[in-house]
């Protein structure tokens, strides 16, 4: 889920200056932006900053890297709170998951999507009756596709964007034009999704949208992953985006988003495009994934708040995001 966040403009700058004749004196280029120690001290001013947006979500952890490496992160406790977060604390990531899903069909078909592998990762697909525990951990992706009205689609709703779990999970179980991935339990689950990804997780439930486990450190080898282009996903960031808020759109049923943004929604992932045009995929325990619209860094914001905080971890990372893009806390 995501949601309230200050607008955020992408502060990229290049400045060319033309040199005169070959001489030798002629000016040097203007630097491109930020050095690495400058936002390094701008992303750790803005995450430990006890009066900005990252003050209330604490304790976290959070980290900034890029295709290559990490190149920043820190544990910011909270007093009295004896809890901290590392890139190695295991935790689900709920609709973080959605991503990991996303990159999986599209590794399977070779980047070749059909219509109705678009549908169901737009969230278009009109499967919107997903009931609001999902599965049950003893199910197969099959048997939570039969459970309440996971698999009923609504006709109406066919074509028209909607938040929900159910469009992958039946798009998975489908065996076309789906993946027929209907028998696989917590565990083969895993197993493949590892498999094609090449990250390593795990499931609490068979739920393709938000059953997923993992680290910090895993889930950051997936964003290095599409940084490199690595895996078919990378060129289709933002593909297929549809409008996702019923208060500007009329093809949007409902979002997480608040009506004050306008985000759009891509194949398993946000666009921030009334922000600053990032692309994630924030869970509702407040684990929150990011790459800048630039694709040139990636970020994250993990934590555990069982009674939900994607939205807040999403405020603080956009917040660390612009600190690392402009060199300047925040």
């Amino acid at each position: 889920m995501l949601d309230r966040r200050p607008a955020l403009a992408v502060l990229f700058a290049t400045v060319a200056l033309t040199a005169c004749g070959g001489s030798s004196d002629s000016p040097a280029p203007a630097p491109s932006g930020p050095d690495l120690a400058q936002r390094t001290a701008a992303a750790t001013a803005t995450a430990q900053s006890s009066t900005n947006l990252c003050a209330p979500i604490r304790p976290f952890y959070w980290e900034v890297g890029d295709a290559t490496q990490l190149r920043a992160s820190g544990s910011v406790n909270a007093a009295g709170n004896a809890t901290t977060y590392t890139a190695a604390s295991v935790m689900n990531i709920a609709s973080a998951s959605k991503w990991l899903y996303g990159a999986y069909v599209v590794e399977r078909r070779a980047g070749a999507l059909t219509a109705e592998d678009i549908r169901h990762l737009n969230f278009t697909a009109g499967y919107t009756s997903f009931g609001f525990s999902g599965c049950d951990p003893s199910d197969t992706v099959a048997s939570c596709v039969a459970r309440g009205n996971n698999g009923v689609q609504t006709p109406a709703h066919v074509d028209r964007f909607s938040y929900g779990g159910g469009h992958m999970q039946v798009h998975a179980n489908l065996a076309a034009p789906g993946m027929a991935l209907g028998p696989l339990d917590n565990a083969t689950l895993a197993a493949e999704m590892g498999r094609v990804l090449g990250i390593s997780l795990s499931y609490t439930q068979p739920q393709l949208a938000g059953g997923a486990r993992t680290t910090p450190a895993n889930y950051a080898v997936f964003l290095r992953k599409l940084l490199n282009n690595e895996l078919r996903l990378s060129p289709l960031l933002g593909a297929h985006a549809v409008c996702t808020n019923p208060a500007t759109c009329p093809t949007a049923v409902n979002t997480p988003v608040p009506p004050s943004q306008s985000f759009n929604y891509s194949l398993g992932h946000w666009v921030e495009t009334s922000g600053d045009g990032a692309f994630s995929s924030a869970g509702a325990f407040g684990f929150y994934p990011w790459i800048d619209v630039n694709k040139t860094h990636y970020g994250i914001v993990a934590r555990v708040a069982l009674a939900g905080g994607g939205n807040e971890s999403a405020d603080c990372g956009g917040l660390i995001r612009r600190a690392w893009v402009t060199g300047v806390a925040q």
